[in-house]
């Protein structure tokens, strides 16, 4: 069950992470919410949900 939440918490942060590098943020942003998403992958992932740049509405 471990490895189950493991492999989910890994996909959604690579998910997080290449939403943050399509984002309009500048790349200095970028830099610091990839970092925040990998040292911290739950707690990095829940900031970046609510805190995170926002999606570009085309």
């Amino acid at each position: 069950m471990g490895t189950l939440i493991g492999i989910i918490i890994f996909l959604a942060d690579i998910w997080a992470i290449v939403q943050t590098v399509k984002s309009s943020e500048s790349t200095g942003k970028k830099f610091l919410w990839i970092v925040l998403i990998l040292f911290l992958p739950v707690f990095g992932l829940l900031v970046w949900y609510f805190l995170g740049p926002k999606p570009v509405k085309v």
